[in-house]
């Protein structure tokens, strides 16, 4: 195991959190756990409707993901689009390293509308950066530009957090 913390592999849907969070969970020597898999049947439902979800039907579903978190390192891909859940997931693993994967709408866009069957619809995207509140320098994100080849994502991420 190349790396002892907890990670939350972040961003707003068509990021890549769940390809990026997998090769870097593999390069780590880590688990991963997509946390899309977490989240409630009536969450997945109401997101598959079109209709976003809102911080109560986020609250078990960040629960979940704590626990998962606090239960040794591992790399989960969670949204944590604001600040007061990624504070949630901090007290359930005080040790948490934040991965932002960042991107322009357009590219994002277009990521949604080429993965048919996913339960997320392009037309969540706006909803999902309207909420997004960036990592700020106190949470020490490491932040990845999502139109970067993943190999070259996944280096660099190995690099500064085995690297310090």
């Amino acid at each position: 195991m190349l790396f002892s913390r907890p990670v939350v592999v972040m961003g707003v849907s068509g990021s890549g959190k769940t390809t990026v969070g997998a090769a870097l969970a593999d390069a780590l020597g880590l688990r991963f756990v997509d946390g899309d898999a977490l989240h409630p049947a009536a969450n997945v439902a109401k997101m598959a409707a079109g209709i976003p979800l809102d911080d109560a039907d986020r609250a078990p579903w960040l629960d979940a993901v704590g626990a998962v978190l606090a239960a040794g390192p591992v790399v989960v891909a969670c949204s944590a689009l604001k600040r007061a859940y990624r504070d949630r997931l901090r007290a359930a693993a005080p040790a948490l390293q934040l991965v932002f994967l960042d991107g322009g709408r357009e590219l994002l866009a277009s990521r949604m509308s080429a993965r048919p069957g996913h339960f997320m619809p392009a037309s969540l995207l706006d909803s999902q950066v309207a909420t997004l509140e960036r990592p700020t320098a106190d949470e020490h994100p490491l932040r990845a530009d999502i139109a970067d080849p993943v190999a070259e994502i996944v280096a660099s991420l190995v690099e500064r957090m085995t690297h310090d």
